[in-house]
């Protein structure tokens, strides 16, 4: 059964659905605010038209649908964070460039296995106008942008916050396990009161309590959630435990598929996490081959033909029992590894170009390979060793500071979003 394009489109963007355009022949009511977000407003229009898209949305997933008004604040709520985002990005100067906006429809409809034409075609089918789908993308590029200035650049990781991670049962753990999560945040505002803080936790504990006794989350998450990803039923994607902020990191990792976290107080509000899938867990190895070189390049000075024949003679005098280390000295044109007797040290072959990875591969440890050419030029090679290594200290450091990163992300966004929400003006129309 072949997935539809609007299905896929929906994980590219920040959570925000592609606008559908209904044709329809009798004459449309005037159009009116329904909010207005400091200098800007969101209009009636605005808000029909994504109530539509994520009313299908839910349809498509089985799930049933909130009150009419219920569904209609969060959506409204949805576009006015939308609003303010893209006010700062106005502001701070951000724009997307057609070339930039054509690239980046380009891609996604390479990832979709489309040409353009087929991926207009692909629109056209789901009802989606290809115009309204470059726009939504372009507005989701700012706020991407916008987030990327305002949150994600303030965000530091430090070596010894890394190395504590690392050494850390939770940090061993999470870097090979991985957690599927939605959640439901129940918001408490900055300087709330503590009467206003009672009835956050009342209503979570309720939702709680509906949850233990089988209610739907995703529906819940629809009626009831303040987060970003409440229209989606909550549904976060695929994180490690490490990208969490504490406690969530050990409530996780002690969940089974399907159970729930009680509620949690954050500087955010209330948030319960439902653990829907895991995976992972194994050992990440990578093939590593010990391998040396001669490099010789065609040029002015040297032909071709003159370049494969030097090469051969070089050849012969390594099997003559010349010392390869000496010549590679002598002749290699690869600076950065000539001085080292042509050793390219332990080596990843998929860091290789193919003509250099398959002689490479084909060639058995001691051997010296024929001579062959590649993009570089004329090579000679001979493998030293080979070895299957876990995943190197270098990259489970640099996974370590992306978990550790993208929690502190994680937590800063939801804070940023309540504040800058909490900071503009908004006055609701409906």
């Amino acid at each position: 059964m072949k997935t539809k394009l609007s299905d896929c489109l929906r994980p590219l963007l920040l959570g925000a659905a592609l606008l559908a355009v209904t044709a329809q022949a009798q004459v449309r009511p005037l159009d009116r605010v329904v909010a207005i977000v400091d200098n800007d407003v969101v209009m009636q229009s605005q808000l029909d038209a994504r109530l539509r898209e994520v009313q299908q949305t839910i349809d498509k997933r089985g799930g049933s649908l909130p009150p009419a008004d219920v569904l209609s604040q969060q959506v409204l709520e949805r576009l006015i964070v939308e609003n303010i985002q893209l006010q700062m990005g106005e502001r701070s100067g951000i724009r997307i460039s057609e070339e930039e906006l054509s690239q980046a429809v380009g891609t996604i409809a390479q990832r979709n296995g489309l040409s353009l034409e087929q991926f207009r075609e692909a629109l056209a089918r789901d009802g989606l106008s290809y115009a309204d789908a470059r726009e939504q993308i372009r507005r989701e590029m700012i706020i991407s942008r916008v987030r990327q200035r305002r949150v994600a650049e303030r965000i530091q990781v430090t070596d010894q916050e890394v190395q504590n991670f690392l050494a850390s049962d939770l940090g061993k753990m999470q870097l090979s396990e991985e957690f599927r999560l939605a959640n439901i945040l129940i918001p408490v505002s900055e300087g709330a009161s503590s009467g206003e803080i009672q009835t956050a936790e009342r209503q979570a504990r309720e939702i709680y309590e509906q949850l233990r006794q089988g209610a739907d989350f995703a529906q819940l998450a629809i009626a009831r959630s303040a987060s970003e990803t409440a229209l989606e039923g909550g549904e976060m994607g695929w994180r490690k435990a490490g990208q969490l902020p504490p406690p969530f990191d050990n409530l996780v990792s002690a969940l089974a598929p399907g159970e729930v976290t009680e509620p949690v107080r954050t500087p955010g509000g209330f948030i319960i996490l439902k653990l829907i899938e895991k995976r992972g867990g194994d050992t990440l190895v990578r093939d590593e081959v010990h391998v040396r070189h001669i490099l010789l390049k065609p040029s002015e000075i040297r032909s071709e033909e003159d370049t494969r024949r030097l090469v051969e003679r070089l050849y012969q005098r390594i099997q003559a029992g010349e010392d390869f280390a000496e010549l590679a000295r002598n002749f290699s044109e690869d600076p950065g590894s000539a001085l080292n007797g042509g050793d390219l040290n332990w080596i990843d072959p998929n860091s290789l170009v193919p003509e250099f990875r398959d002689v490479m591969s084909n060639t058995p440890n001691g051997e010296l390979s024929k001579p062959f050419k590649s993009p570089y030029g004329w090579h000679v090679l001979q493998v030293l060793g080979r070895r299957a290594t876990d995943s190197s200290s270098e990259l489970r450091q640099q996974q370590a500071a992306n978990l550790l990163r993208n929690r502190k992300y994680e937590e800063e966004l939801q804070t940023w979003l309540r504040q800058i929400r909490d900071e503009a003006y908004v006055e609701i129309k409906l």
